[in-house]
């Protein structure tokens, strides 16, 4: 990745569970390894600043055991990667080694690591994103046994009111037994679209966190669709500018602008300017939705998975799944 220098395992130390007490160290190596790679890239005057210490406390318990760390012989961070698992579907990420230690076999021990845990913990689905215009790290990924999938693509529309937002409700403005039940029933809503996979967990810690909330789309005291969403900066003392949407399942389709619009009045409530949504390149029907909304295309990423653990395609509704933080 960056300079070659000769591997030497015995000062490695790791890896150990990550915590709270590491995010000033894990956002140094995070800007700086980050850095590196656009400089190499030819992005000579990008710097990647660092991450809110709001989403790395998300990012830390959302992966729990996943939050994996290895130290040098001066007890630094020398490399890190964020395993995270919602069900059967396992992702990772962010991932970085130090820039000093790139080139000598870290990356791919974090990977390999990463993939073990994942496997242990009966993932059928494991998977990264990665920059598709960096050509070594599709290479890397590949030799390690990923294969390339379609573009995600990052789209912003405009926060606005819902002019109807009739059916909705927001997740942190429940009573504790009706939290309860849309929990149960947003675990049941996924699990009827893609077996095994379970959201549950994720929307319980952003509202516990308070990073952001869930809107819930109901039909009659039935849950049929939901959108996770944060609307914490992503980056460190930034103010609100986009309110981006991690997770969203609807049992159909059709109903796809409706949540948009109902997510978007929740990002103008919230003080957020625009909405940031992700969605996978097989989804070609929402994607012409929000086109037609109005989006502005941002940002591209190139979706991988392990051979043998690709992702599945619901058959029927919708599953959007965000493998970043």
């Amino acid at each position: 990745m960056a300079t070659s220098r000769a591997f030497r395992p015995q000062v490695f130390d790791g890896p150990t569970r990550a915590t709270a007490d590491d995010i000033g160290e894990l956002n140094q190596v995070f800007s700086e390894s980050f850095t590196e790679r656009y400089r190499r890239d030819g992005m000579v005057g990008v710097r990647v600043p660092f991450l809110n210490p709001s989403i790395w406390r998300y990012a830390l318990e959302d992966a729990a055991e996943g939050a994996m760390i290895w130290r040098d012989d001066r007890d630094h961070i020398a490399a890190f990667n964020m395993v995270h698992r919602s069900g059967a579907e396992g992702w990772m990420g962010p991932l970085a080694v130090r820039t000093e230690y790139q080139g000598n076999g870290m990356g791919k021990e974090i990977v390999q690591r990463g993939v073990e845990w994942l496997k242990a913990q009966g993932s059928s689905v494991i998977g990264l994103e990665t920059m598709p215009r960096t050509m070594d790290n599709i290479g890397f990924y590949s030799r390690l046994g990923f294969l390339p999938g379609r573009l995600t693509i990052t789209m912003t529309l405009e926060a606005q009111n819902a002019i109807d937002a009739g059916g909705m409700l927001l997740f942190g403005r429940l009573s504790p037994r009706a939290r309860d039940d849309a929990l149960g029933q947003c675990r049941a809503l996924v699990q009827r679209l893609l077996p095994g996979y379970d959201y549950s967990r994720e929307i319980t810690l952003t509202s516990d966190l308070s990073v952001g909330d869930t809107v819930l789309l109901y039909d009659g005291d039935r849950v049929v669709g939901f959108a996770l969403a944060h609307t914490a900066p992503l980056v460190e003392g930034r103010a609100r500018e986009e309110l981006r949407v991690l997770k969203l399942a609807l049992e159909d389709e059709s109903r796809f602008e409706d949540m948009l619009r109902a997510v978007g009045d929740l990002a103008r409530r919230s003080g957020t300017r625009r909405v940031s949504l992700r969605v996978q390149g097989e989804f070609a029907a929402a994607y012409r939705r929000v086109i037609a909304m109005g989006a502005n295309v941002r940002w591209t990423d190139l979706r991988m998975s392990l051979s043998a653990y690709e992702e599945r395609r619901p058959e029927h509704g919708l599953v959007l799944s965000n493998w970043e933080i």
